[in-house]
């Protein structure tokens, strides 16, 4: 199959190379040509890299990978040469200012999309990338799900038809990641440590359960799964994020976990749900 990748950070990179370790023709689209993600691993000959967006309207399926802050510009610069390809969401975040999620920019930039999807689970870009064993929920309908099996199919996929679900799974686990980091240092010890970060989740899944997802998605590669590798480790961008701004230190690239943490409250407020623990560990870290 030929798949259009549209993202060239480090997880666009590796979800490239796992299109093409999976047998897959990949045209990999980076905006300005810039390719700065795991440049120093060796590109596999099926992957082209392009800076030309109109290379990829020959795609049979396309996947998104952009970061939440730059996914509505790139989106738009997409409508323009889609052609009813089955969309997968590999961006997990929310726009900060609108609260809004991928899925929901999407049905407002390329209306005419009706197959789309959401990729989330626990992966580290540079493991995915050299073929280290791991595993994702692919939420969305039939056609979604089968085309990610193909362009996908070195990795372990849990099939599941919560999207809503499965993407804030994605953006709650990148706030609890940022909350765990910033309480590694600032928390009075383990036990306040585990009290926040477990009352903070508490207030992400009734944000999704609000929202008409299922409880059982959060108990998967989605969920608890990606909650475990990205809220323990100081591999996680968001983990790390957080111990340098409990440490008044700068942090380095774009950092999800800020924009999810702001877009969570956002939606809860729109909702009517409260937030009192999402706010106080965003005012504590000054964002």
């Amino acid at each position: 199959m030929k798949i259009a990748v549209f993202g060239a950070g480090a997880w666009g990179t590796a979800l490239a190379y796992t299109c093409a370790r999976s047998g897959n023709e990949v045209i990999h689209w980076g905006f300005n040509g810039l390719f700065d993600g795991l440049t120093d691993l060796e590109k596999p000959e099926n992957v082209t890299r392009t800076a030309n967006m109109a290379d990829l309207e020959t795609c049979e399926y396309w996947l998104i990978v952009t970061p939440a802050a730059f996914f509505r510009e790139t989106v738009k610069k997409m409508r323009a040469v889609y052609d009813n390809q089955p969309i997968l969401i590999c961006t997990k975040g929310m726009e900060g200012e609108t609260g809004e999620f991928m899925s929901e920019i999407l049905n407002a930039e390329i209306p005419e999309c009706k197959d789309f999807g959401v990729l989330s689970g626990p992966q580290f870009a540079r493991e995915v990338a050299i073929g280290v064993p791991t595993g994702s929920t692919i939420a969305g309908n039939e056609r979604v799900r089968a085309g990610g099996h193909i362009a996908l199919s070195k990795l372990y996929l849990q099939d599941c038809e919560d999207f809503i679900g499965a993407q804030i799974c994605g953006v709650g686990k990148n706030a609890e990641s940022l909350i765990s980091g910033y309480l590694t240092i600032k928390s009075g010890g383990e036990n306040e440590r585990a009290l926040i970060f477990t009352r903070a989740w508490d207030e992400i899944v009734n944000i999704a359960v609000q929202m008409g997802a299922s409880c059982g998605t959060f108990h998967g590669l989605c969920g608890v799964g990606d909650l475990f590798l990205s809220a323990t480790s100081s591999t996680s961008r968001n983990f790390s994020a957080g111990e340098a701004i409990a440490r008044g230190e700068q942090y380095a690239g774009t950092v999800e976990g800020i924009f999810a943490l702001r877009g969570l409250i956002h939606r809860a407020q729109k909702l009517g749900i409260k937030t009192p623990v999402l706010i106080e560990m965003k005012e504590k870290m000054g964002l």
